[in-house]
């Protein structure tokens, strides 16, 4: 983009905005939508990323047109099945994208992508890919992964390749392993393209090593997804806070506080260094630091949403 939009008004019309608007925020630009209709875009609002104000002046307005098929999309896959390619897209930082994800969203008939996918990745795709936001914001809005799992398999069905791009690693909380058990009893090809993980990348992008040898000698990567003592839950907690390892978890915003009483309660030194770290990897990142029995009143203070990474155990405390 050759305008300098840096702290600068940008509006955005149109409903394939997600790519763009991540490249804008990524210059530095102020950002406004007049459709956030995707989940992708919803999100970015409700993070406070973006704005729904649509009252000018403007720098500039940019249109991000609405996909239309193309009309040589519909055949040029009729004598070979379709595929399914699960592409890990790391922490958010489309620099983290390896070169095979890269790839095969350029060479995609359908990419169906979550929120937390490098969004301006998706400009790769060709100009008659179909784009399809399935993004989930926790507690709100989302698609089934029924239905995720049916659109895979009925584009694929359809002859296309079809690319599901996710954030960080496939396999690691992304329900990958579901998406292939779902192509694979349809009949339909598919393969993963690894991903850098969050669980690892994020705290690294913060100055925080999950391992160091005079502090940690490994690390533990869990879901917070629900709190201890849910019925749901499979974490053994109280074993984490005697296992003298670094413990990251993912989507344990909502349940920061529930976390970090039961590993106190369980022994974990109160005094403990920890950290959150929200927006790994994107011009709006912000690490959050405290003391395991004080993070979560740290985190609320400071207005901590998701997506974060929270890191406990010595290693938090080193920054580089």
């Amino acid at each position: 983009m050759e305008l300098d939009l840096a702290g600068r008004r940008v509006l955005v019309e149109g409903p394939r905005g997600a790519a763009l608007i991540s490249r804008l925020l990524s210059a530095g630009a102020q950002v406004s939508v007049s459709d956030a209709s995707t989940t992708s875009v919803r999100d970015l609002v409700e993070r406070g990323l973006v704005s729904e104000d649509t009252t000018g002046p403007f720098a500039a307005v940019l249109a991000a047109d609405a996909w239309s098929p193309s009309s040589s999309g519909a055949t040029q896959n009729d004598e070979y099945a379709g595929t399914v390619t699960l592409v890990g897209g790391g922490p958010g930082d489309p620099g983290l994208l390896t070169i095979a994800g890269i790839q095969a969203i350029q060479r995609a008939d359908v990419v169906v992508y979550d929120r937390l996918a490098p969004l301006s990745s998706l400009d790769e795709a060709p100009a008659d890919a179909e784009l399809i936001d399935v993004g989930k914001i926790p507690r709100g809005e989302f698609t089934p992964q029924e239905r995720i799992n049916e659109l895979l398999v009925t584009h694929a069905q359809a002859g296309k390749h079809v690319v599901r791009l996710k954030g960080g690693d496939s396999f690691v909380f992304g329900r990958g392993g579901e998406e292939c058990q779902a192509c694979v009893a349809a009949g339909v090809p598919v393969r993963v393209i690894p991903g850098v993980t969050s669980a690892v990348a994020v705290p690294e992008l913060a100055g925080i090593p999950v391992t160091h040898r005079t502090a940690s000698q490994g690390f533990a990567v869990v879901s917070g997804h629900v709190p201890p003592g849910d019925p749901r839950g499979t974490v053994e907690w109280s074993a984490l806070a005697r296992a003298g390892v670094s413990i990251v978890v993912l989507m344990g915003v909502a349940n920061l506080a529930a976390i970090c009483e039961t590993l106190v309660d369980a022994g974990l030194g109160a005094d403990t260094p920890a950290a959150v770290i929200v927006d790994g990897g994107l011009a709006s990142q912000q690490v959050v630091r405290a003391d395991v029995a004080t993070l979560a009143k740290a985190a609320a203070d400071e207005g901590v949403r998701s997506p974060a990474v929270t890191v406990i155990g010595a290693v938090a405390e080193l920054g580089f």
